[in-house]
């Protein structure tokens, strides 16, 4: 069975969760070959049952105390553009695809996506574009995340914010 976790943190992201779980990306998610989506959904409103036919099943949860064993059981991970969440799936190795809420103000997770990109540790869009980039992002090519550096992820961050004498 492959999975696919859809994770929004503690915050509310609906528009994140209406896009996963729309019809187009469950079937593009099927034809990718996921027959298993996890969905946290967090503090929002858009809360879709869970379900499971003999093809696909579809698991929802709001919170949980930690997400590390559904990350680790995941063969991809859908999540909002949180550092946390980011760094935890990147120190996991699990294949990322980050969509950024382009309605924040000052969105620092937009340049936080758009440079873990840039490096090749992942892929990013918004809930518009989430159909598309499932289908046209290749796993293969992602890098790994250099493992137990926090100190060079901390100097990422903050060169990300603007952080004076920071960098990498």
């Amino acid at each position: 069975m492959r999975t696919a976790l859809v994770t929004v943190g503690t915050t509310s992201f609906d528009e994140l969760v209406a896009a996963a779980t729309a019809p187009d990306a469950l079937q593009v998610l099927q034809e990718l070959g996921y027959n298993h989506l996890v969905l946290q959904v967090g503090r929002g409103t858009v809360c879709p049952d869970s379900v499971c036919t003999d093809t696909f099943s579809l698991e929802v949860f709001r919170f949980k105390n930690s997400l590390l064993e559904d990350v680790q059981s995941a063969d991809l991970v859908i999540s909002h553009a949180g550092a946390g969440s980011c760094l935890e799936v990147l120190e996991a190795k699990k294949p990322l695809l980050v969509v950024v809420n382009d309605k924040l103000m000052d969105n620092h997770q937009l340049e936080l996506a758009r440079q873990l990109h840039r490096d090749g540790h992942l892929f990013y869009c918004t809930s518009r574009t989430l159909v598309q980039t499932l289908k046209s992002m290749d796993l293969s090519v992602l890098k790994p995340f250099p493992p137990g550096q926090p100190k060079r992820f901390a100097s990422f961050l903050d060169g990300v914010f603007g952080f004076e004498g920071s960098g990498l």
